[in-house]
Order: C-alpha cells, then structure tokens, then sequence
C-alpha cells in the first residue's frame, strides 16, 4: 500500500500542469459565447392584412436584412427599428432575418405566417382583337381597393383605363405590365404576349402630331432656336451661325442662307444659321418628313438631322445621331444618310447615298420612319429608300434610339467633309429652302 501511494503521489505535478492548460481554453470558450449573437424576430398582426415586425436579435451585430416574403426587403443597421407590411392576399409567407456579424459572420432566423383574406390582388387579361391581331385588349381585373394604375408596353403608357388597347405594329413576343398603386406601394404583373405577323397599314396609321409650315413673318420661337458661334462645331467648319440673321420666313418658306463676309476661307469669314428644337419640339419614333431645296456649289454643307435630347448628359455619339439628310456641294445630285452611335460614328457611320437629280433646282421630301425596330430613310415616297438601319442585336451602343431626339437644320461652310475639296467663293450667297417639317406618330 505505501509503495503504491507513493506512485500516485509522484504523480501530482503532472496533473497539476494538465489542469493548468484546460483552464485557459475553458475560459476562451465561455467569453466567445458570451460575445456573440443570436438571430431572432417577433410579428403581431395590426389588421388581417397588416403585420409588425420587431427585431428581437440580441448580442453584437452589425446589420439586419429582412425579407418579408412578398416581395419587399429591408437592409438596416438600426436594431431597433420595426416594419409593417402589408400582404394584400390570402396566403403563407416565409418570413426570413438574415443577421450579419461584425465578422461577417451570419445567423437567420426564419417564421412562417398566415393571412387568412385577400384585401387586394392584382391580375388582368390580355387577348388578342378578333378583327385586328396586332391589337391587345387589356382588362384590368384585379380585386380590392386601390389609387391608381397604369399598363405599360413598348414605350407606352395608358394610365387609369380598365380596359386599353396595346397596340403592336411588329411580330414578335413583348411584355404588357399592369403597374397598381395602393396606399403608397406599388404593385406589377407581368404578360408576354406574341404577335404573329407584320401590320402592313403600320405606316398609313400614324397621325400628324405636330408640324411648321413656316406661315408669318419670322421663326417661331415656341419650337426653334438659334445656336450660334464659329467654333468650327467638330468639324473645322468655317462658318459664324447667327441669332437668326442668315434665317427668313417668307411666303411659307423658311430660307437659311451662308453669305461671304471676306475671302480668307479661316473660321468666320461666312455667316449662316442653325436652328435646333431641342427643350422645345423632341420626338421618339414616327415618321418625319421636311420637304426641301438645296443648295450648291463646292464647300456647301447643309443638313437636316437629328439629335438624343440627353446629349447634355451622355454626350456625342452615345446620344445617337440621326442624318436624315446631309448634302457636300463638290458632289451634286447625291443626298446622304447616315447613323451615328458609340458603334459607329464618323467616318464609321452606316450611311448610304442616293442620286436626286434636281436636288438643287427643286424641293424634295426627305424622310425618315423611326420605329423600335428600325430607321428608314427615303426621298419622296417610302418606296425610295436611300438608307435602312436596323441592328439585328441592339444595345446602348448600337441603338440609343429609344429616346427623344431633337431637329436640327443649317448650312455649314467647309469643314473636314463639305470642305474636302475646298470652298469655292464665287457661289456666295447660297440658301437652302425649306417648305415644312411634319412629324407624324401613333395616337
């Protein structure tokens, strides 16, 4: 017995020694837990429809995002902080609290809840026109109170009609979207419907929406105005625009006329004038017509054309350029038609040319039909397409022409293209006439 305690008690400093590293860890374990937090929420129902929601998550935490189950969610970082929800119909919902620590460390707590009456649930019908296939009857069908609403499709809206009518010009699948507004919350649904064919009477349907003549006196200030300077305007060009100077209406016609003010060929020594709608007459797709007589002579440049109206915000070519009609003097009897984008600009445009034989000697219809689909240019009738852009994929950069351009017209002296073969003096005086612009669109 003796020898055996004595074993024993030899044993003691190593026991000693073992319990004195358990402690430490022992102790680590207890503080992490103490450091740490739980996720955990509660909810109490204000109404049938309505439900609060109170962060019951305790410890130390960063940030808090919830998810209500129909469709809204909330990131906050206030702990505090109480939600009410609305649940319009009857129905379970999978409430989620996703719980982020300061680690990045993540705890959920997740309750499922009952709402045992619809108060409100969206819904409509979309059916196809019996005698006119590329029409959509539209039926607003959805139950409950709400404020208002709005269906949505291609680049139109029609606002508080139960029934409408979503009209497609083009085959093809698109979406119609029905957009309710109740007690501040918004509301979507969502139909893709298909068109099987073409409208062939697409063009003859579209209506005179706006138009100048050119009657009176003087320009109308309501759609144009003047830019002015002889900053050469990108393209070296030389002319000074005037405050209208070089613009007369007379006799319904408006005459922009460049005039020789020395023979130096340098920047200022022709004046003219350009006149933009832009903030004033903007348009998205249609069809615009400008019936007019050009100029002639080497170093000419007139033009009509278009502009994005947000090229203040994203600048040139991402606004998208929209030549309809441009013409260079040194080659006579050939108009132009070009795009411009982020795809292409310059001299890497998609343009064409087509020969007019009496572009100087008579007036012309200078067109162009815009849909979102493609722009189609042409001279006097639609048959006589000088130039057709039509991307086959579209994006921002290829196509930034779902948005409203502004009209421009002037004439420029020289520049690096009406300039190419030099500015010819002796043609001075030269005008361009033009007899009306007319913008025609679906109504």
């Amino acid at each position: 017995m003796l020898k055996s305690f004595n074993k024993q008690k030899r044993n003691w400093p190593y026991l000693l020694a073992l319990l004195i590293l358990i402690a430490p860890l022992k102790g680590c374990s207890e503080e992490g837990t103490e450091a740490g937090f739980t996720a955990d929420f509660s909810y109490s129902f204000i109404d049938d429809n309505n439900v609060r929601f109170i962060n019951e998550s305790e410890g130390d935490y960063l940030r808090l995002n919830w998810n209500f189950g129909n469709g809204r969610t909330e990131s906050t970082t206030t702990k505090s902080q109480s939600y009410d929800v609305y649940y319009p119909e009857a129905g379970d919902y999978n409430v989620n609290l996703l719980v982020i620590g300061l680690d990045s460390e993540q705890k959920s707590a997740a309750k499922s809840i009952n709402i045992s009456s619809t108060d409100f649930a969206i819904s409509f019908t979309a059916e196809a026109d019996a005698t006119n296939p590329n029409n959509i009857n539209l039926k607003n069908t959805s139950v409950g109170d709400f404020d208002s609403f709005q269906w949505k499709f291609r680049n139109k809206i029609i606002e508080n009609e139960t029934n409408a009518v979503a009209y497609f010009p083009y085959a093809g699948t698109y979406t119609v979207e029905l957009m309710i507004t109740k007690n501040g919350d918004t509301f979507s649904s969502t139909q893709d419907i298909t068109i099987a064919a073409d409208d062939s009477e697409y063009f003859s349907k579209l209506e005179l929406v706006w138009e100048d003549n050119f009657d009176g006196d003087a320009v109308n200030s309501d759609n144009w105005t003047f830019e002015t300077g002889s900053g050469g305007w990108g393209n070296n060009e030389l002319q000074n625009y005037t405050a209208g100077d070089n613009a007369v209406v007379q006799d319904g016609i408006l005459t922009i006329t460049a005039e020789k003010v020395n023979d130096a060929k340098v920047a200022g020594s022709y004046t003219s004038s350009r006149m933009i709608t832009s903030g004033k007459k903007e348009f998205t797709y249609g069809r615009m017509e400008i019936r007019a007589k050009l100029p002639s002579g080497t170093g000419i440049w007139p033009a009509i054309w278009m502009l994005g109206a947000n090229i203040g915000n994203v600048g040139w070519p991402a606004c998208g350029e929209i030549d309809i009609m441009e013409y260079v003097g040194y080659e006579p009897n050939t108009v132009h038609a070009t795009v411009h984008t982020s795809a292409g600009f310059g001299g890497n445009g998609s343009g064409n040319k087509k020969p007019l034989q009496t572009a100087e000697e008579e007036f012309h219809v200078y067109g162009l039909f815009w849909t979102e689909k493609e722009l189609v240019f042409y001279t006097d009738s639609p048959e006589n397409i000088t130039h057709r852009y039509a991307p086959t994929s579209k994006n921002d950069d290829n196509w930034p022409f779902d948005k409203p351009q502004f009209f421009i017209l002037n004439v420029a002296v020289g520049g690096n293209w009406g300039g190419a073969q030099g500015v010819d003096n002796s043609i001075f005086p030269q005008s361009m006439e033009v007899d009306y612009v007319r913008v025609y669109q679906e109504m």
